[in-house]
């Protein structure tokens, strides 16, 4: 099992109810990891409509995770 921390922006801060949770998980990959978030609380976007940063860089969503690493998934967003 592998400990990691997760933080939440936008509609995921609003759906998890909290801006950061410390998360323990058995996903393999930053991908795997956002389908337990999701499912745990109730994400609505898809997968491929998000993106990810480990340890404060960006990062492609099949990149492997270890204990320790900080994540945060990114909303799409919309400028003007």
């Amino acid at each position: 099992m592998k400990h990691v921390n997760v933080r939440f922006f936008a509609a995921f801060r609003e759906a998890a109810g909290v801006s950061e949770a410390d998360i323990a998980t058995s996903a393999e990959t930053l991908a795997d990891l956002y389908g337990e978030l999701r499912l745990k609380y109730g994400f609505a976007l898809k997968e491929g409509q998000v993106k990810a940063s480990r340890n404060l860089q960006f990062a492609s969503l099949e990149e492997t995770i270890q204990s320790g690493d900080r994540i945060v998934f990114l909303p799409p967003v919309a400028g003007g």
